[in-house]
């Protein structure tokens, strides 16, 4: 069979190199292509669901073209059958998962004010030591000065008041006795 004069394993071919190149691509500069589709719907829009649509259509076409002596016709319902498939598994198992994830671990220094860490290098009055925060995500150790200029030994439980230049300022914490 042929369509636009070329033979139908030709356009299958240059539709699954032209869709995996695309593919690449928007992989690669996805945040600079990104397209909102919002909370409204149309999620089956996303470009990575199109292209993988194409490239796996293109693909099974090619190899069932090659392989087999089905009518072309068949082989473009059985290659879009395969691919509405393995894409709607790409979409429920791989990228609704990863949308709903954690987008990043990364903390900003202003998020530690009010945290309450412990004193891993005692804190000399004039000086520098470290206190570690522990959190749901792991543990942050970072160098701290003393808010009320005294000294804070090592073990002490204490309050990050403020950060400044990455250094915590903290001042010993004062644990809060319960009355029943």
């Amino acid at each position: 069979m042929e369509l636009f004069g070329q033979p139908i394993v030709t356009i299958y071919l240059y539709g699954l190199i032209i869709s995996g190149v695309l593919t690449i691509i928007y992989v690669l500069f996805a945040d600079v292509f990104h397209i909102d589709t919002g909370d409204g719907g149309l999620h089956f829009l996303n470009p990575v669901l199109v292209f993988a649509f194409i490239t796996v259509l293109s693909a099974s076409g090619y190899l069932f073209e090659r392989l087999s002596s089905l009518h072309s016709l068949l082989i473009l319902g059985i290659s879009a059958v395969i691919a509405f498939i393995l894409v709607t598994c790409l979409n429920v198992f791989i990228l609704v998962p990863l949308s709903s994830a954690e987008e990043s671990l990364a903390y900003k220094e202003s998020d530690l004010r009010g945290r309450i860490g412990s004193v891993i290098t005692s804190i000399p009055a004039d000086g520098f030591g470290e206190v570690l925060i522990e959190n749901a995500s792991g543990r942050i150790a970072k160098p701290a000065s003393s808010f009320d200029g005294e000294t804070i030994p090592n073990g002490v439980r204490v309050l990050v008041v403020q950060v400044k230049d990455g250094v915590l300022q903290v001042t010993i914490h004062q644990e809060r006795e319960s009355f029943i």
